[in-house]
């Protein structure tokens, strides 16, 4: 009877264990309406929302003249609603948003000043955040004014790209929150910061992933992702003359987990009528491998809840 009894308890534990598992699985939350009420609609479904004095809007404004970043007037209400300032870091590359003068004319042109504070978080320069058993860096190096704020929205617009295959929240938070320093270390998976061109393509993938897991881990749990599916181009919003966009326009997701959302951003994509050149784009830089590796080091799952919101 006893051994029974064990037994039966330890069954239990284990039907507990695999129903809490499968509870964890992270939500991402998805409607079709690309509009700034669409926007509205999933962040207010996510489980936690941006609080804090100094709540920082991360997006990404794009690389002058026809490049596809986020519209201001799109993007307005959360914004404000958040009482968010919006966030960048300049290129490591040079163009049009190289140094603050010139970047800050381009959010000026794109109409972001209008609509929020905008602030180049490396203006000053860089702060160091650790990589906990990072396999390439050993530090992550952000925008100095990184620091200013309490809470971050990602808002990323979900794209190709012509090295990781694909941008959407990892690229944001990582590369995207880098300093010009932070994005050489990165490219070039942590051998320079100075040259971005020098390192290997996984070394590059997995540096992207950690630097990502360095901003998580130093926010505490003070972070979620928004990310549009709109004009999704094989190129990113980095590159000034993009190729046309062959995919048509999918949607927003949500989700308090970036693994996740850009999973799921990549499934919808992929499934979506004209994406042969952006599966080709992604599968071409083992652009999925970031997934992978992200998911390896605990930075999100690659495993989550579709939640259809219309």
């Amino acid at each position: 009877m006893k051994k029974l009894f064990v037994c039966a308890a330890a069954f239990l534990c284990a039907a507990l264990a695999a129903a809490g598992a499968e509870a964890a699985v992270p939500k991402v939350y998805f409607t079709k309406e690309i509009s700034p009420e669409g926007i509205m609609k999933v962040y207010n479904a996510l489980e936690k929302k941006a609080e804090g004095k100094n709540v920082a809007v991360k997006i990404s404004t794009g690389e002058p003249p026809a490049s596809h970043p986020l519209d201001a007037k799109l993007i307005k209400e959360l914004v404000q609603h958040v009482k968010g300032s919006i966030v960048e870091c300049n290129t490591a590359y040079g163009g049009a948003r190289g140094d603050t003068f010139e970047h800050m004319r381009v959010a000026l042109e794109r109409g972001y000043t209008s609509i929020a504070y905008v602030d180049i978080l490396d203006a000053d320069g860089s702060m160091a955040l650790p990589v906990k058993n990072g396999k390439h860096l050993k530090e992550d190096l952000v925008g100095s004014r990184f620091k200013n704020y309490d809470y971050y929205v990602v808002l990323s617009h979900f794209k190709g790209h012509a090295m990781a295959g694909f941008g959407g929240a990892i690229k944001n938070i990582s590369i995207g929150l880098g300093s010009r320093r932070g994005k050489a270390l990165i490219h070039s998976g942590g051998r320079s910061t100075s040259n971005v061109w020098c390192g290997e393509q996984d070394a590059f993938l997995e540096s992207m992933a950690e630097a990502g897991k360095a901003v998580t881990d130093a926010l505490g749990g003070k972070i979620l992702y928004v990310s549009v599916l709109n004009n999704i181009s094989v190129d990113c919003d980095c590159n000034p003359s993009p190729a046309k966009p062959e995919i048509h326009d999918i949607g927003v997701l949500a989700s308090t987990d970036p693994v996740a959302i850009d999973q799921a951003s990549i499934d919808l994509a992929f499934a979506a009528e004209g994406s042969r050149p952006l599966v080709e784009r992604v599968e071409s830089r083992s652009g999925l491998h970031t997934l992978e590796y992200a998911e390896q080091i605990g930075l999100g799952s690659r495993k989550y809840e579709l939640v259809k919101l219309d």
